[in-house]
């Protein structure tokens, strides 16, 4: 049966096990930092500014743009005014006065020479027949002349080229270049944020696990002297009035171990909540029976030159002024000549090269853009004037950040110190307290020292018990905080 029994419980703890998940602080900045949302949005910063800066490279080439439309217009293009027209095709008609007076003439001409007769009748006959025929002649030259224009077809391929812009392409590549180099600064910036926050967080469910532990460790403390003044009432040598006190001291004990539990519960959905895993979760941190934690050693000195140099804000911050000095020169370029390259081919149906014949025909042209601003109110000058403007306000943000990242440097080293400080009294208050804890005990079980005397060494022992866990997790958060302000909280 014992072995039965034993197996069960084997078997429930492995269960429990599995299902319980234990962190490590660095499982849990990774989980957090691969599930934060905010540096995924980072991350997609810096994939734009990459792109951003590709697609600023590419105005240095040459750009090279087709385009083609179809017209359909109501009248034809005519090489030929309607009067001219109307002349060419009537040109028979208005030379009939003449050639029928031409036609009186030779008939005169016969009359007086009767032997030219034979040979002047077939010409008046075809005299008669010219009208017409130039008539024709005419209206085959007025059709020669149609363009058949009303389906209109055109076309053009484009090759521009760059070739001076102000320095208006050169410094809008520097741009890009540096809003890359300042989407991975913030990004970086980001994920120390990530991990001050988880490292928060992680540090809070052990301070609250230790101090249910704690509470814990004091309810049994508190009902084993219960369970003794219990007893010394019923054998008249001790009061009611010590039992009640006691008792009160049991329910505050409990409720304190509610209020722990509870709080410790709340933490660890905060925990689940930075690590992207469900709030439900059971999950246990492996430094929740921490006992004691290693004493630092700072030197002010050397951490402000470290965070000068690590600190992503300032970097961030220089990058912006690199950026809006470069909007200067973009500002500049503005009312700077600018010069290109221009080629293309053009080609339409009906040809504009060759009489409007009904096919596509083309022809190349190639030629220089000069574009120069001669006056605009002066709008170049007051746009300059701008971005210098908005370059300086860069340039104090970087000093004032400087000046600031100093301080927290300096104040953070000093509260380590500081922390330092109070663990080590803590731990002398420990030490103190348990040993007057020992003596107050001995004495309750010699009848020498009354029930209160007892509570308040073991209130006493609670307090600096409480007080080591908190100047742990202070001096482990102060730790924390100066890895932050120098920039290598990684």
């Amino acid at each position: 049966m014992k072995k039965i029994l034993t197996i069960i419980l084997l078997g429930t703890l492995a269960t429990v096990a599995q299902a319980q998940r234990i962190l490590t602080l660095d499982s849990c900045r990774n989980l957090a930092l691969a599930n934060n949302k905010e540096l995924r949005i980072a991350q997609e910063k810096i994939n734009a500014a990459h792109y951003q800066q590709k697609a600023a490279f590419t105005n240095f080439l040459p750009k090279i743009n087709v385009t083609g439309t179809y017209m359909r217009t109501q009248k034809e293009i005519s090489l030929l005014s309607n009067e001219q027209q109307q002349a060419i095709g009537n040109m028979g008609t208005a030379l009939a006065p003449q050639l029928q007076q031409l036609g009186a003439q030779m008939q005169q001409i016969a009359a007086t020479h009767p032997e030219l007769l034979p040979l002047l009748t077939p010409l008046s006959g075809v005299m008669g027949q010219i009208p017409d025929a130039l008539n024709g002649v005419g209206g085959s030259i007025v059709d020669a002349f149609r363009t058949d224009t009303r389906n209109l077809y055109a076309g053009a391929a484009t090759l521009t080229q760059p070739l001076f812009m102000g320095g208006k392409i050169i410094a809008y590549n520097k741009i890009t270049r540096y809003a890359e180099q300042l989407a991975a600064s913030q990004h970086a910036t980001g994920m120390q944020d990530v991990i001050l926050n988880t490292d928060q967080a992680y540090w809070q469910v052990v301070s609250l696990a230790n101090k249910k532990h704690l509470a814990e460790s004091f309810v049994k403390l508190v009902q084993r002297l219960d369970s003794d003044v219990t007893k010394m009432v019923e054998q008249g040598v001790a009061t009611t009035a010590d039992a009640l006190s006691v008792k009160v001291k049991v329910n505050e004990a409990e409720m304190t171990l509610t209020q722990v539990e509870d709080g410790l519960a709340l933490a660890k959905m905060v925990l689940c909540q930075l690590c992207g895993v469900p709030l439900d979760t059971d999950i246990r941190l492996a430094d929740e029976d921490m006992k004691d934690l290693a004493l630092p050693t700072t030197y002010t000195e050397s951490n402000v030159g470290t965070a000068l140099a690590n600190r992503e804000e300032l970097k961030s911050l220089e990058l912006a002024e690199k950026i809006y000095r470069q909007k200067v020169n973009v500002a500049r370029a503005e009312f700077l000549p600018s010069i290109g390259l221009t080629a293309n081919y053009l080609f339409t149906n009906p040809s504009l090269v060759n009489g409007f014949e009904n096919r596509f025909r083309g022809m190349w042209g190639i030629g220089v853009v000069v574009s120069i601003p001669v006056f605009h109110w002066g709008e170049g000058i007051y746009k300059v004037r701008a971005a210098k403007a908005e370059a300086n306000i860069a340039r104090y943000r970087l000093d004032d950040a400087k000046e600031k990242i100093e301080l927290q440097v300096t104040q953070s080293s000093y509260k380590v110190n500081e922390a330092t400080k109070k663990l080590v009294m803590a731990e002398k208050n420990m030490e103190k307290a348990e040993e007057n804890l020992r003596y107050a005990n001995l004495g309750f079980r010699e009848g020498v020292i009354p029930t209160s005397n007892v509570l308040e060494a073991q209130t006493a022992w609670l307090s600096a018990q409480s007080g080591k866990i908190d100047a742990q997790i202070d001096l482990k958060m102060s730790e924390i905080y100066l890895n932050k302000s120098m920039g290598t909280l990684k």
